[in-house]
């Protein structure tokens, strides 16, 4: 039997090794356990896989990102072999790996309940012992249609064969050139088990997947059209290990104790009533106090940074949306037109960009006035899929803090950095620090504009990034069709990572709108074009502080900074001087003057995550003195009136955590 050669590459590692003809990826990998599937000539491969001579043969461990996704992926077959095991009729949709875990689509006749759930996942547990034998085999479009005829949805997905979607999942069915099926064998006997269409890889039996748990199931439309049948999805999570598994679930209970939409009830901050619509917010008075305190500090800072405050209308004729190219590349996104003034069209604003435009371009500018900054809190309206609509992270309505800068090309690298210096301290001002920034290049299919004026704006882009000192991830064709952006992701008090301010850089717009301004020789130029969203949208940015804090804001920020509480009726009059005097200094603060227990007002004010509760009694009325009872727990007693608004004061004035 002749001999061939392969490298062995582990990361920056390459061992030239000598194997016999017909060896496996597995077999080169004999006895590391972690090792689920390979990587050849940058393609992932079965273990199964017989290797070819001169071949570069990379591991992949299963806790790296391609081996979540392989265990994960291979678990939706089990899961997907165990519905139809327990629900024979249940004819197959897609079931991709998605972050931290995988879900599968089925066309059933009722929405499975919790108790199915439990069956199913007990039946995914005896599949999962059985060790069956995840083996790939290639088959032609006939033969695929032939073994599939009781599957509906697969038989469309073998049409879109190397043009399927990564959005709805359906490249890993049918993502590559040849059609595959993955067969699930018997150990022992080498009987089909079950069988799926997949472009794979898997891993190499049942058995090695190592811990998984069922979540929930949602109704889900197929291939997440609203055209399309609705279907029920059943969403999982696995693991490396039993012990991620549990750090898994231990984490997930803790995002739904933050989960703002539970904490914008209970605390009495926000709602999405139904009689006005999905993803359109209205804030009641307490949400509307922490609104209110983020966009005043905002607007201070932005003054101070000699960003100019503008105002601009909700609604437009649909013309400026042609010229910006919004008509062109983000119809799907914006409201349908309103037929006004003898048949024009209006649309809803999904971007204030345009707008700005306008105002740059009411007048003749002077390079003498540049950088000109312009800031908006601008509401902007977007149709979001009813799918994806997700409390204030994810609406259809909200208000962008929203400025564009004009600047000339010699002043675009200095305007950048100071930009980006500017947000990440603003962000830090209110809590946030860990961050790294993640730059998005251009999509090849989706752009307008030079390649050249993309280049030079990805690089400045990127050298501005740099000089920040902190990680830089790419984003391949994620910009938007007018220009590269920075977009900082900042992580929160449990570690998840949000997106937040995004800085784009375009010298496509003011091209577009014939922008201009009067040079120092005379010339006529074309500003260069700068946009930046600092919270992104302030539903979105108020929402993500308020699970990174679970409710309990920061005195500054929050609704209610102390409240006082009487030991008796005796004590209320004394305790309303003492808000009086508050007030008076900005602060805010209240008194219980209910008919509760003391013990239960305190409760009562713990559950409402007040920084600061003032305590009196006797003693303090005598002494002229109030105790505090913070928000941990402790308690300090007998402080003088002065000193207790002190203290509350600096801690709003430094905008620290109590």
């Amino acid at each position: 039997m002749s001999d061939v050669r392969v490298i062995i590459q582990r990361d920056s590692e390459r061992e030239e090794r000598v194997v016999t003809t017909g060896t496996t990826a597995a077999e080169l990998f004999a006895g590391e356990r972690t090792i689920v599937a390979a990587r050849v000539a940058g393609e992932l491969k079965d273990l199964a896989y017989v290797v070819a001579d001169g071949e570069e043969v990379e591991p992949v461990e299963i806790s790296s990102k391609d081996g979540l996704d392989i265990l994960r992926h291979s678990t939706a077959h089990v899961m997907a072999q165990a519905v139809q095991e327990l629900f024979p009729e249940a004819k197959l949709g897609i079931g991709p790996p998605v972050k931290d875990g995988f879900y599968y689509d089925f066309d059933v006749e009722k929405p499975f309940t919790p108790d199915d759930l439990k069956a199913i996942e007990k039946k995914m547990q005896e599949i999962q012992k059985r060790g069956q034998k995840f083996s790939r085999r290639v088959v032609t479009d006939e033969e695929a249609r032939d073994e599939l005829a009781a599957e509906p949805y697969k038989l469309e997905l073998i049409g879109l064969k190397g043009a399927a979607s990564h959005d709805d999942g359906a490249d890993v069915e049918v993502g590559a050139g040849e059609l595959t099926i993955y067969d699930n064998l018997d150990p022992k006997t080498g009987d089909l088990c079950w069988k799926d269409l997949c472009r794979g890889p898997h891993l190499p039996t049942t058995r090695v997947i190592p811990a998984f748990k069922l979540m929930r199931n949602a109704a889900a439309y197929w291939r997440g059209s609203e055209k399309n049948p609705m279907l029920q999805r059943i969403y999982g999570t696995a693991w490396p290990t039993k012990d991620e598994l549990k750090a898994h679930l231990d984490f997930l209970a803790e995002a739904e104790k933050r989960d703002h939409r539970r904490l914008g009830s209970e605390l009495d901050l926000f709602s999405i009533p139904e009689q006005i619509g999905s993803g359109l917010a209205v804030f009641h008075p307490k949400g509307g106090i922490i609104r209110r305190v983020m966009e005043d500090y905002s607007r201070r800072k932005h003054e101070e940074a000699d960003y100019e405050f503008v105002y601009t209308p909700h609604a437009t004729k649909g013309k400026l949306f042609e010229t910006s190219g919004h008509l062109d590349w983000y119809a799907d996104g914006m409201y349908p037109p309103m037929q006004l003034d003898e048949g024009v069209d209006y649309y809803l604003k999904p971007m204030n960009c345009p707008m700005h435009n306008l105002i740059f371009d009411a007048r003749g500018r002077s390079y003498r006035e540049l950088p000109l900054r312009l800031f908006e809190f601008g509401t902007v309206y977007r149709y979001e899929k009813s799918g994806v609509v997700h409390g204030l992270t994810r609406a259809r309505g909200f208000t962008q803090d929203d400025a564009h800068i004009y600047c000339t090309r010699e002043q675009m690298a200095e305007e950048l950095d100071r930009t980006l210096t500017f947000v990440l301290d603003l962000l830090r001002d209110y809590g946030l620090n860990d961050f790294y920034l993640e730059l998005s290049t251009k999509d090849p299919e989706k752009f307008v504009g030079s390649d050249e004026a993309w280049e030079e704006a990805t690089e400045t882009l990127r050298k501005v990034a740099e000089k920040q000192g902190l990680e830089l991830v790419a984003d391949p064709g994620g910009a938007a069709f007018y220009g590269p952006k920075i977009s900082v992701q900042a992580k929160d008090a449990i570690g998840r990572t949000w997106q937040m301010s995004t800085i784009q850089l375009d010298f496509n717009l003011p091209e577009r709108f014939e922008l201009q301004y009067t040079a120092a020789d005379g010339s006529r130029q074309r500003p260069v074009m700068i946009h930046r969203a600092l919270f992104g949208s302030i539903e979105r940015f108020f929402a993500v502080l308020l699970e990174h804090y679970a409710g309990a804001f920061p005195a500054w920020l929050a609704p209610v900074q102390a409240v006082g509480i009487p030991i008796g009726d005796a004590h209320v009059e004394y305790l309303q001087e003492f808000a009086a005097e508050a007030k008076k200094k900005g602060l805010r603060v209240e008194v219980d003057a209910s008919s509760d227990r003391m013990q239960k007002k305190i409760r009562n004010q713990q559950k409402l995550k007040v920084p600061f509760m003032i305590i009196v009694g006797d003693e303090d009325m005598a002494a002229g003195t109030v105790s505090f009872r913070y928000r941990d727990g402790s308690q300090k007693n007998g402080i003088p009136r002065d000193e207790a608004l002190a203290e509350i004061l600096k801690v709003v004035e430094d905008r620290v955590q109590v």
